[in-house]
Parts: structure tokens; sequence; C-alpha cells
């Protein structure tokens, strides 16, 4: 019994590292650096955010990319809206942590 309460200690306290770690790896997406954020509905985010962390290939997170922003604009175009430019790129972000090849 104590060796299972040393053991579940030991496992908890390591939690918050694992969190953090796991953190650092994680594209999150927001209205900062989304293309077409302010016109996407938040279930829309989350999915844009989970397709983007599944990718590990460089040329099918920019594929991906590129027809996401063709959306946006078509999405923009029928509202009168201007998208706002987004100056940095999800795929080459991850591509500089290792996440993608």
């Amino acid at each position: 019994m104590k060796r299972i309460r040393i053991l579940t200690l030991a496992l908890m306290a390591s939690l918050p590292f694992s969190a953090a770690s796991a953190h650092q790896w994680c594209w999150c997406v927001n209205q900062e650096n989304t293309y077409g954020w302010q016109l996407m509905t938040p279930d829309e985010r989350r999915e844009h955010q989970a397709r983007l962390i599944r990718f590990t290939e460089y040329d099918a997170c920019i594929e991906y990319l590129e027809s996401h922003r063709s959306k946006i604009d078509e999405k923009a175009g029928k509202a009168g809206i201007k998208v706002p430019a987004v100056t940095n790129n999800p795929c080459d972000a991850m591509k500089t942590q290792g996440i993608l090849k």
C-alpha cells in the first residue's frame, strides 16, 4: 500500500511537467495568428486547430492551409469583409519546432 501511494504521488508530481512540455508542441489558434478568425464559428476554430496539430507532413499542412484560406476568402467576399493578413504560418512554425517533416 505504501508503494502504491509513493508511485501515485510521483505520477501526480510529474503531471505539471508533462502538461507544460505537451503545450509547447501545440499550435494554439487565436485572433492574432489565424486567417479569418472573425469569420469562423467556435466549432470551426476548434476543428481548424485540431486539423493543424494532426499534421505530420509539411506539404499536407500547406495544402490544407491554402484550402482554408481560400474558403475564408470566399466567406469574406460574400460578407463584404476584408480579412486582415496574418504574417505567420502555422505550418512553418510547426516545421521549425520539428513537428512536421
